[in-house]
């Protein structure tokens, strides 16, 4: 199994924390953490290898 993570976009409807320079995947909405490492940890478990993140 593979995870391929989506990270890209304007963020607009997160906007204002949400900038070209501060993309919304680099926010912490929740906890300390921002939304891509959150979204890491919880495939981490799949193995070395096994994760993609696309981004435009």
């Amino acid at each position: 199994m593979k995870a391929v993570i989506m990270a890209g976009g304007s963020g607009s409807r997160l906007w204002p924390p949400s900038r070209s320079l501060f993309p919304k995947q680099f926010l912490s909405v929740v906890g300390k953490d921002t939304m891509l490492q959150a979204t890491l940890a919880r495939v981490a478990g799949l193995g070395e290898g096994s994760t993609s993140v696309i981004c435009n």
